[in-house]
């Protein structure tokens, strides 16, 4: 079984691009929402 999720060294990349908040309802864990997107894609 291949594996998408980001690893801690990838996180610590992406973390800081993300916005810390937004309009809407409030969001979920960012990292689970992205690896679910690879796992997708």
């Amino acid at each position: 079984m291949v594996r998408f999720d980001l690893s801690d060294e990838e996180w610590t990349i992406i973390a800081p691009l993300l916005p810390v908040e937004g309009r809407g309802p409030k969001r979920r864990n960012d990292r689970t929402v992205l690896n679910g997107i690879f796992y997708i894609l």
